[in-house]
């Protein structure tokens, strides 16, 4: 009934669009018009996602809460969203924390690193294997890969850094990033993550491993053998394209430039309608907010996503469910707060930080402090 109203709601402005040029032909025209009408429905239907979980934010764990809350201010700059920051900078101070308490020593990395790999699982049996197999005899990757660099990351985000952050910076000092980056294995289990993880690295001023990961996946992933990848292993291809972009503009809060990432966008637009057949909607929300990042806002791909994800919104829930049909709130997090953006755009700023007059990052939770300025 929703998508059907949605339908409706359409046709009846498109109506209303073209009535007005053929009284005004000198300023406007079919197409414009037409452009304007299907705007306004993607803005329409992602303020309703947007608003659906706005009034269940409570369904979140902490994690989701601060994913979902920190890309919706950066979107929107609104105050109601100041506590999910909170939240998100309160789960980063207690894992910085965690860290800097219980690490002394390579062997305190590794054990760490065994404890996640044994509890490691995401419900996916091929990543998890894929995984498993690639974690075991680097579980010490497990800790620095989506725990330390992370978090530290994501303080740096903000303006902060860690009260130990010397001590912390020891610790990647022990490992050579380098040789997770640009194993094949690694990069089949974990692209999306190696990609994050060489940008924050960068950010965070450390080894600058950006040309030397997209080297390795390109020779893991050559275009020329997508129809022989799975369709998990084509998605993690798309993964990793897609989180190149996204860490080198510190997730929306700098624009990136076409150039820089002609290979992938030149993918994208020859590949379109492989992606649109084998993909999902997270996924394509996020080649076209990749779009989005670059300034190509009309770019036909952009126009394809939107339609994509739009098509994929449950009629019933006014949410995109996961492929086999769930509208769990938490657990779609991540793919409808994809949706809210790319419907939605609102370009990429530099918010929340220390020191901003917007008063977000003040009161900042202990073990996080104002970086020094250089």
């Amino acid at each position: 009934m929703m998508k059907k109203w949605r339908v409706l709601l359409t046709s009846a402005l498109v109506m209303t669009a073209l009535t007005a040029c053929s009284l005004t032909p000198q300023y406007h025209a079919d197409s414009t018009a037409f452009g304007s009408v299907v705007q306004m429905a993607e803005i329409n239907d992602a303020r309703e996602i947007r608003d659906i979980y706005d009034r269940q934010l409570g369904e979140l764990s902490p994690y989701q809460l601060g994913h979902y809350g920190l890309r919706m201010y950066r979107q929107t700059q609104d105050d109601y969203y100041k506590g999910a920051v909170w939240t998100d900078m309160a789960r980063v101070a207690s894992r910085l924390n965690a860290y800097a308490a219980d690490i002394d020593s390579q062997a305190d990395v590794e054990r760490l690193g065994k404890v996640r790999l044994s509890h490691y699982g995401s419900g996916d049996s091929e990543r998890d294997a894929l995984r498993q197999k690639a974690g075991t005899g680097r579980e010490e990757y497990l800790v620095l890969g989506a725990g330390l660099i992370s978090s530290m990351a994501r303080a740096n985000e903000y303006g902060l850094a860690h009260i130990e952050d010397e001590k912390l910076r020891e610790v990647l000092g022990w490992y050579d990033f380098s040789v997770y980056v640009s194993n094949p294995e690694m990069i089949r289990a974990w692209a999306a993550q190696l990609a994050n993880q060489v940008y924050w690295l960068k950010q965070l001023g450390e080894d600058d491993l950006t040309k030397t990961f997209e080297s390795a996946f390109r020779e893991t992933y050559p275009d020329g053998e997508d129809a022989q990848l799975s369709t998990q292993q084509f998605n993690n291809k798309l993964y990793g394209m897609t989180h190149i972009i996204l860490a080198a503009s510190e997730y929306y809060r700098v624009s990136v430039s076409e150039s820089d990432y002609a290979w992938i966008y030149t993918y994208y637009r020859d590949n379109i309608d492989t992606i649109l057949a084998r993909s999902k909607p997270d996924v394509v929300a996020e080649i076209g907010i990749s779009f989005l990042l670059a300034g190509l806002d009309d770019d036909p791909v952009v126009e394809r996503a939107q339609a994509y994800v739009r098509e994929a919104i449950s009629e019933q829930a006014g949410i995109v469910p996961s492929v086999s049909g769930s509208v769990d709130l938490a657990k779609g997090e991540h793919r409808n707060v994809l949706a809210i953006m790319l419907l939605d755009w609102q370009g990429a700023n530099a918010v929340p930080m220390a020191g901003q007059k917007n008063g977000i990052v003040s009161s900042v939770p202990w073990g996080l402090v104002p970086k020094a300025k250089p």
